[in-house]
């Protein structure tokens, strides 16, 4: 595998920008130049160059954005690792023989403090690398693919498959947090992951089945 656009249909290839693939070409051509200062570490690469780095996925997928030059943002040395999704392949069961599951009302905001809406049954999922929604609601949150991201999901125990990663935010509890936010096109879930639970405290009272932010 050349490209992690490979993983996805053809007609969702086509919606990216052309900038996004041509930087992720060039960052291959110079990748092993790259390595000795950059490995481990999160990088956004355009026009053959390290437009920014960092240690985290979604402070860099944030400020690579910013730049507009659509980069190519990857782990150096680790390009083709999926950020796993614990549930990808399990669906919610609400049966009355199944444990309650903690369910959150989000805000997602395509643009930073521009109101988004507001949905419903999003799991907070400390064994998330990342935040993921199904596609249906990544075209109700009017989500541009020409201004998205390649990368990959993965299942414990399962294979894993291509996605699209938007840099957005979320709003909880008064506040606005940055979102690594993978486009999932083939699940069904609602999926807060640690790029946003890590930026918060939360209290899972299991007993009164409630979830308290911030307590």
């Amino acid at each position: 595998m050349k490209s992690l656009s490979e993983l996805l249909p053809p007609e969702i290839v086509a919606k990216l920008h052309p900038d996004l693939l041509k930087n992720e070409a060039e960052y291959w051509k110079v990748r092993d130049q790259l390595l000795p200062q950059y490995e481990g570490q999160w990088i956004g690469f355009a026009d053959g160059i390290v437009v920014v780095s960092g240690k985290t996925a979604v402070e860099v997928g944030h400020a690579a954005r910013k730049t507009g030059r659509h980069p190519h943002v990857t782990c150096v040395g680790h390009e083709f690792e999926p950020e796993r999704i614990r549930r990808v392949t399990f669906p919610y069961d609400s049966s009355p023989s199944r444990e309650p599951m903690p369910m959150l009302d989000l805000e997602f905001r395509v643009l930073s403090g521009t109101s988004g809406p507001l949905l419903s049954a999003v799991i907070p999922d400390t064994g998330a690398d990342a935040s993921a929604l199904p596609w249906q609601d990544c075209l109700a949150l009017q989500l541009d693919p020409s201004q998205g991201r390649l990368g990959a999901l993965a299942g414990f125990g399962a294979g894993y498959k291509g996605t699209i990663v938007f840099d957005i935010w979320v709003f909880l509890d008064g506040q606005e947090y940055p979102c690594r936010l993978h486009a999932d096109l083939s699940g069904h879930e609602r999926i807060l992951g640690r790029d946003v639970l890590n930026r918060l405290e939360i209290l899972f009272r299991g007993p009164a089945n409630e979830v308290v932010v911030n307590p």
